[in-house]
This record gives structure tokens, sequence and C-alpha cells, in this order.
């Protein structure tokens, strides 16, 4: 996702070894057209390789220029040159470079846009390339957010999650419990309960949603924050069986009653519309945001601060996944070359010092577990027991994400602004189910 910078059992490769020569194993998981990788980097040495990145957070470039230097300086078989794109102009320039041929061999790009990427025939399967070793030690989300069409054509060295950040001093005082682990989450009802009572201490607006009624529907923080309620609902913001309606799952009967309770939020008076540092000034008591926060939270109340599971809408809480990927070109010459590199980058060191480097939740069990933050018992583990047991889900896997996410946008502003839920819901589900039949519903190319 744009993470709102707006927008790790073992070790993961043969001991010492920088160059991912355990990648020739007999081991990998192959599926049949696939040659991605064979296991030897071909052509003359050194192989020279183009990688693309997204300028987004500062340090984040910062750390990316560091492990290409380190990895250039490491061995001589491949070279890595990195090209910084400003995070603004770079679905742009990739589209541009898709439709003229000049791809790079390796490509950065946000979880969703892989869906469409594959699809159109823009990146190379990767499960070649994997050991048996590496995919064991990936948190599950992040092989399932790089699949489609049953291939694993991306790879992220981090994942993101949401959650409720709180201050415990407040909710003490006032006599509410405080969550103690996903199954222990608030209903919606207990948390509607509880925020009417913080208005009533005197929080005027106590919640804070990061995003308010006039945000624009291209803001997708609105589909990655609030399709988790769609989800704990039981519904969805496509029918993922077949991908050919929304229709009886974005307006199912538990989706519009989960939404009706999010819309008296705003009619009551309870969204606090400053989306930016409300909470650090003490104006709200409860963020719903993700773990990218956890910095300058941490940082305003040090002693006073507790993630906890987001409220539950139906049998069990939900969340958000999903960051950004890597994912080898159609345009790459050489899979193993561009492999060597990529497979450096989910070192357990290396998936560290990026997930530092950005408050991210590094993407291995083995980085994980070198994590004083995520580790079991750091304050952010939360994040982690989501992302491991299933809590956390994946954007819908097709090529329509964007104009279902559009459609979601726009259904929950209208709903926010006070607009009949069901009939916002209705229009959403047309607009998408449109899209879909125009485009023949995305069916894959290929095998």
């Amino acid at each position: 996702m744009r993470t709102r910078r707006i927008f790790l059992a073992g070790a993961v490769l043969c001991p010492g070894l920088l160059l991912g020569a355990c990648s020739s194993s007999p081991q990998h998981s192959t599926i049949a057209g696939d040659t991605t990788c064979g296991g030897t980097v071909q052509g003359p040495s050194p192989a020279y390789i183009t990688v693309w990145f997204h300028t987004g957070q500062p340090s984040e470039k910062q750390t990316l220029n560091e492990q290409v230097a380190a990895f250039n300086a490491s061995q001589q078989q491949v070279k890595v040159k990195l090209i910084d794109i400003p995070e603004t102009k770079y679905s742009a320039e990739v589209a541009s470079a898709a439709a003229t041929g000049n791809l790079p061999d390796l490509l950065d790009f946000d979880g969703p846009d892989l869906y469409n990427y594959a699809w159109s025939g823009k990146l190379k399967p990767l499960d070649s390339c994997l050991s048996k070793s590496l995919r064991a030690d990936l948190l599950p989300s992040i092989v399932q957010q790089g699949t489609y069409n049953h291939r694993l054509y991306g790879i992220g060295t981090f994942d993101s999650g949401l959650g409720l950040y709180v201050r415990p001093s407040i909710l003490h005082r006032l006599g509410i419990r405080i969550p103690t682990s996903v199954a222990d989450a608030w209903t919606a009802s207990e948390f509607t309960a509880i925020l009417h009572k913080l208005h009533s201490a005197g929080y005027k607006e106590p919640l804070d949603l990061q995003v308010n009624s006039s945000s624009a529907i291209t803001n997708e923080y609105w589909s990655y924050g609030y399709a988790p309620i769609v989800w704990s609902a039981g519904g969805d913001l496509v029918n993922r069986s077949t991908y050919h309606t929304a229709q009886g799952a974005l307006n199912a009967p538990g989706v519009v009653k989960a939404l009706t309770t999010m819309q008296g939020w705003y009619r009551d008076g309870l969204v606090n519309p400053n989306i930016s540092d409300s909470f650090i000034r003490g104006q709200t008591v409860i963020s719903w945001v993700g773990h990218w926060e956890y910095g300058p939270f941490h940082q305003a109340f040090p002693h006073d601060l507790q993630i906890v599971p987001l409220p539950r809408f139906g049998p069990q809480p939900s969340s958000g996944m999903g960051s950004w990927q890597w994912g080898i070109t159609a345009n790459a010459t050489d899979g193993d070359a561009v492999w060597r590199f990529l497979s450096y980058l989910l070192q357990p060191a290396q998936v560290l010092q990026m997930s530092n480097a950005n408050g991210s939740i590094p993407a291995t069990l083995s980085a994980i577990r070198l994590s004083p933050n995520f580790r079991p018992g750091g304050p952010e583990q939360l994040y982690v027991q989501q992302l491991e047991k299933g809590i956390a889900r994946p954007r819908p896997q097709t090529p329509a994400y964007p104009a279902i996410s559009a459609a979601f946008a726009t259904a929950l502003i209208r709903i926010s602004h006070g607009q009949n839920v069901r009939q916002a819901l209705d229009t959403a589900v047309g607009q998408i189910d449109a899209n879909l039949a125009k485009n023949r519903y995305y069916v894959p190319a290929g095998p």
C-alpha cells in the first residue's frame, strides 16, 4: 500500500553467501512454463541489471542506496544500477516504459499494481527462483499478496498492518477494558459505546480515522483502511470466487449494518476531521491507523501507548495488509542475475535494515525474531499475529482493483456525508460490475 508517506527460522540463504548460490538447489518449487531462474547466471561477467525504485521516504531511499552499494562491493558477478523515480511520477513512468518496451530488469511497485502488471505480461513468475527454505521463511501474507493466477510474481521485503492506537491511562481512568489479543477485540457496538463515553468525558471528537469526508476518492487509504470493516462483517469488495461481480458481497446485509454503524460515528460527531496530528495533540484518544504511525505516536507518548485490534463487526476482526513489492520484468534477459540481488535484499540483516528505516513489518520470520518491536513480546507484535493467523487480508487480487477501490471510496465518502448506506453500496456494486464486464472480467492470458 502507499502507506501514508503520501504515499524476519534460520538464515534465508546459504550461510555466509551473498550471491544466493543455494538458488541452484533442486528444492525449488517450480511451475510448468516458469523458466525465470535456472540457478546459474548466464553471459559475460559482470552481468549488469537495472533497478527502478520509487522515491518515497528519504530513509528508504538512503537504505536501498546503501544496500546496492554493499551488494555491488561484495562480489563481481552481478552489478546493480539503481534509478530513483519520484513516487508522484512513478506509475506514469512505468506505464510509459511498458508501452515502449523499456522496463528495467527489476521493478518496484505498490502491491495492488502487481495484478495488472502480471495480467498484462509485464512480469515474470518467481516460483522457479525461490528455494523451499526461503518460501517457508516468508510471512504467508507476502506470498499471498504476490500471487496472481496461481503464480508468484512479486516479493516484498516488508509488509503492513492496521490497528487501533489507544492511550491506556485514559481508558483505565474511565473504566474501559483494553483488549489483550486479536481474540479479545472490541465488538462494533462496544466500540461505539466507548466513543460515546470518551465524548461524554470531554473528548469532543475521540476517534482519528486518518481520512475525512473531503478526502479524494483517489485516496487509496479508504480501501486499505476500511475494507476490514466489510471483511469483518462477512462481505467483500468483490466476489472472489469468480471476480465477476460485487453483487451480494459489497452490499451484503452484514456490510450494510456495519457501515451504518460507521456512519453513526460521523453523524454523532465522534470523528475528528484533522487527519494529521490529532492523536499526538491529545485531541483524540483512539487512532485507527497502521504501523507507520508507531514511531511518532511512541515519541509523543512513550509510556502511554498501546496497539489493539480493529473492532469486530462480525465473527472475527480483520485488518489490512500489503505494501511495496519487487518483481522481475519481462524485459529481464537473465532472471538469475536479477534474483541474486533480490535474494540479497531478503537476507535477514537486509530485511531488518529496511524495516528499521521505514517502520514496516519485516517480511521474513527470521528477521522478525531479530526485531525488538515485532518479535514476541514487542510492542508491535500484534501486526505479525494478524499477518500469520490470517486476520489480515489482501485487497482484491484482480487488475480491476483500481476501479473497485475508487467505487468503494466514493461509497464511503457518500456514507460519511449521510447518504443511505444501502443505496451508496448498490451504486458502487453497479460501477464495479460495469468495469468487470467492460474488460471481459480480466481473464488472464496464457496457461
